[in-house]
């Protein structure tokens, strides 16, 4: 109020007030609320002092934590690299909120052979070796089951942000029939690359137009593979190959592509022997034993090396995660896997390495524990949408964030095969891969090993 009537006396104001107030017209009143120069002005004033008094008392009851040491492990650096605007932020957070609770902030790397060894030994003890852990899906499910997880509504609360708008820490997808994952928001997922200077050179199609023209199947994809695998230098051997991969995952992903998995988690069910998963295993068998597409650079098909074939750019379509995408010597795109005959563009992938932060029971204070580290997020939006850096990192192409945002972000199945002791999706895949045996035959020879390995698991 003072600085809106700055150019009068004190003793003026005083005098208009009072006039006003004695006046008791309702117009004057109206207008005066209406307007907000007097009861508004009083108003500020009073929600100022509010608002100062609920500072106050918001820090007031802000814990101190004598200097605790909050622990936030993984199997490498979680430490903001400080290299973008949106690092340089969060690191300033990181320091703002350790002298808010007086508390460290530690990341801790585990290298990841060591990793659940050290998470089960002290989960076990009863005293984790970290606050919150970052940990892969299928090895959270068998800690779930053994109660060693807290679920997030053991440390959030409805005020959080990860239960509001879920901009700064989202929930991850379900697990053992609850929530217990988060995770800062991005828009990543694995999509099938190609070798675009190849297909340059060999004129042949985009496989991003051929999706856009809805054209993008299987019969496609296995049609391009076959054009790429040529003898170019025309010395009676296959110098350029159509495909690369590892032959498990290949099947995973083709599985999941075509709506099914190799493990139904949520009805506790084996999917080897699922028609879904026979059909995409008949495909995979195509390409490696009959139209001789794929490269395999070790000599051993069932060789997980050979999700890195795909680095001598001599393979035109592969699959890959975008983290692997680092140290190639030619542009590459991508586009979703194709989906077979009983898939749909709601799932491309088979997620099987999925991973996110977690609370091990045990924790002490979990929901202060959660309620630091979700504040360490609350930064300015630099980016323009979430994982923005983190892609533009990885490709220099527009159309492949956009591909990657729009069709494949958010399509990828939770896949928990290696959850389960015993499992034998190594063995059913060498059987008709390496073996060249029957898919139908190998799906009836371990289907019963494959779910008493699911229900061992669930007795736990």
């Amino acid at each position: 109020m003072i600085r809106k009537w700055n150019v009068l006396p004190l003793m003026l104001l005083a005098v208009i007030l009072f006039v006003s107030a004695c006046s008791g017209g309702g117009t004057v009143q109206n207008g005066t609320d209406s307007e907000g120069t007097v009861n508004s002005g009083t108003t500020t004033e009073t929600a100022g002092t509010e608002t100062e008094g609920g500072t106050e008392e918001v820090a007031a009851n802000v814990p101190d934590l004598g200097g605790r040491v909050i622990k936030v492990a993984a199997w490498w650096d979680l430490t903001p690299a400080g290299e973008t605007a949106s690092d340089k932020a969060r690191l300033d957070k990181i320091a703002e909120v350790e002298k808010k609770y007086n508390v460290k902030i530690e990341f801790v790397n585990v290298p990841f052979e060591e990793y659940m060894n050290k998470f089960t030994t002290t989960a076990l003890a009863g005293e984790p070796f970290a606050d919150i852990v970052q940990m892969e899906y299928k090895s959270a499910l068998p800690a779930i089951l053994k109660g060693q997880l807290l679920p997030i509504s053991e440390f959030t609360t409805a005020e959080n942000n990860i239960n509001q708008e879920a901009n700064l820490i989202t929930k991850y997808p379900a697990i053992a029939g609850d929530y217990y994952s988060f995770d800062n928001p991005i828009s990543i997922g694995l999509g099938l690359h190609y070798n675009r200077d190849l297909f340059k050179k060999m004129s042949l199609p985009d496989p991003q137009e051929l999706y856009n023209q809805g054209e993008w199947n299987w019969d496609k994809f296995m049609e391009l593979a076959k054009q790429a695998t040529k003898d170019t230098d025309n010395d009676g051997k296959i110098d350029v190959y159509g495909f690369s991969g590892w032959s498990i995952d290949v099947l995973r992903h083709f599985t999941a592509a075509n709506g099914g998995t190799i493990v139904d988690d949520e009805n506790a069910k084996e999917g080897l022997s699922d028609p879904k998963t026979i059909e995409a295993a008949e495909f995979v068998k195509r390409l490696y034993n009959v139209e001789n597409v794929v490269k395999v650079k070790t000599g051993d098909k069932t060789n997980w090396e050979e999700s890195n074939t795909f680095k001598d750019g001599d393979v035109a379509l592969f699959t890959a995660a975008e983290w692997q995408l680092g140290d190639i010597t030619f542009a590459a795109g991508v586009v979703p896997i194709p989906n077979g005959p009983q898939g749909s563009k709601d799932i491309t992938y088979a997620n099987n390495t999925a991973s996110a932060k977690f609370i091990p029971k045990g924790v002490e204070d979990p929901k202060i524990v959660y309620q630091i580290y979700e504040e360490t997020y609350d930064i300015p939006q630099i980016e323009e949408y979430p994982g923005q850096d983190y892609l533009e990192s990885r490709y220099t192409d527009e159309k492949d964030i956009a591909m990657i945002r729009e069709h494949i972000a958010g399509t990828g199945r939770i896949l928990l095969d290696d959850a389960y002791a015993g499992y034998p999706i190594g063995d059913y895949v060498n059987d008709i891969i390496k073996n060249n045996a029957s898919v139908t035959a190998t799906a009836e020879k371990y289907k019963a090993q494959a779910q008493a390995a699911v229900d061992k698991l669930g007795k736990q």
